[in-house]
C-alpha cells in the first residue's frame, strides 16, 4: 500500500513538472509569434561573447531576453541578451545576441531553454560560437576553430531531470554531436575565404573562475584544444532535440599556463572585435551552403 502511493506520488509530481514546463513553453511560443508572425526559422545561431554583429547587421526584429516568458536575462559584458530574427542569404534565420551562462546562476534547463525554443520554433539545424583559451599550442589568438568533439567538465547535465519525448530519447547517442557534414561545408567555406581553420576538441568548464595551470594540464592530456564556460549544455540539448550541431570557436587568448599573461575578459573582448569580420564572413558563407 505504502509502495503503491508513493509510487502515485512520484508518478504526480513528474506529471505536474512537465505540465508545468509544456505551459511555459505554450507562454514563450505565443509571445514570440507576436512579432514574428509567420516568419518560420531553418537555422538558429548562438552568439558568443564580442560575436554579437552578425545580430547588429542582420536584424528585421529582435526581443529582450527579459520580455521573452521563460527566458532568463544575460548579465554578461558582450552578450546583448535578445532574441533577433533576420534573412540572412535567402535563409530564415533566428539569433541568441548573447547566451546565458551555468556561472551566471542560472539553472541548466534555463541555459539550454532558448535551444529547445528554436526546435519549437522548426529550426532544424544551429550554429553554436564562442569566445575560448587556447589549450593547444599551436593555436593563436585570432584563430577561429571548429568543434570536432567536446569534454564536458562542468559537473552537470543539462538533461538531467524528467524526459520530455516531445524533443528527444532518455538516453540520447552522443557519438556525433558536431555533424561531420556541416564540418566539411564550413571547411570549404574557410578555404574559400583563405581562413586557417583549426579544428580542436572543447573543453567546458563552470567558471567563472579561469582554470589553473593543472587543470589546463589535465584537459591537455586528455585531448583538449580550447578551453571555455559554454557551448556544451547547447550543444547538448540540440542533438537531444534532433538537430544538426556545428560550434565555432573564437581563440580570444591562451589558457592558463600555456603563457604567462594573466587572463582577463577585457582580452577576451578585444580579441573577438578584432575578428569579428573574419567570422562574420564564414558565417554568412556557411549559411549560404547548409
Amino acid at each position: 500500500m505504502h509502495r503503491s502511493r508513493g509510487a502515485f506520488v512520484h508518478f504526480s509530481v513528474k506529471f505536474c513538472a512537465r505540465v508545468g514546463v509544456t505551459i511555459m513553453m505554450k507562454e514563450t511560443l505565443d509571445y514570440i509569434q507576436t512579432y514574428t508572425d509567420d516568419f518560420k526559422p531553418e537555422i538558429g545561431i548562438v552568439l558568443g561573447s564580442g560575436l554579437g554583429d552578425l545580430a547588429d547587421t542582420y536584424c528585421e526584429f529582435a526581443i529582450p531576453y527579459d520580455k521573452i516568458p521563460g527566458f532568463a536575462k544575460s548579465t554578461v559584458e558582450g552578450h546583448k541578451g535578445q532574441l533577433v530574427f533576420a534573412q540572412i542569404n535567402k535563409r530564415n534565420v533566428v539569433m541568441m545576441q548573447g547566451r546565458n551562462h551555468f556561472y551566471e546562476g542560472h539553472s541548466m534547463q534555463d541555459v539550454t531553454y532558448p535551444i529547445k525554443v528554436m526546435k519549437k520554433l522548426g529550426v532544424k539545424t544551429v550554429i553554436i560560437t564562442n569566445a575560448a583559451g587556447a589549450i593547444n599550442k599551436s593555436f593563436r589568438p585570432g584563430d577561429l576553430m571548429v568543434i570536432t568533439d567536446h569534454i564536458n567538465l562542468m559537473g552537470t547535465n543539462p538533461l538531467i531531470g524528467p524526459n520530455d519525448p516531445d524533443l528527444g530519447v532518455r538516453f540520447p547517442d552522443m557519438s556525433e554531436v558536431y555533424n561531420k557534414s556541416l564540418i566539411k561545408i564550413v571547411d570549404a567555406a574557410g578555404r574559400l575565404l583563405k581562413i586557417d581553420l583549426k579544428h580542436g576538441v572543447y573543453v567546458a568548464t563552470t567558471g567563472p573562475s579561469y582554470e589553473t595551470p593543472a587543470e589546463i594540464k589535465m584537459a591537455r592530456f586528455m585531448g583538449g584544444d580550447a578551453a571555455g564556460m559554454s557551448t556544451v549544455p547547447e550543444a547538448i540539448v540540440a542533438n537531444y532535440c534532433g538537430m544538426k550541431v556545428i560550434g565555432i570557436s573564437c581563440i580570444s587568448n591562451f589558457a592558463t599556463g600555456i603563457s604567462s599573461k594573466k587572463l582577463s575578459h577585457e582580452e577576451v573582448i578585444e580579441t573577438t572585435e578584432k575578428v569579428k569580420a573574419k567570422f562574420k564572413e564564414l558565417v554568412l558563407l556557411l549559411l549560404k551552403n547548409i
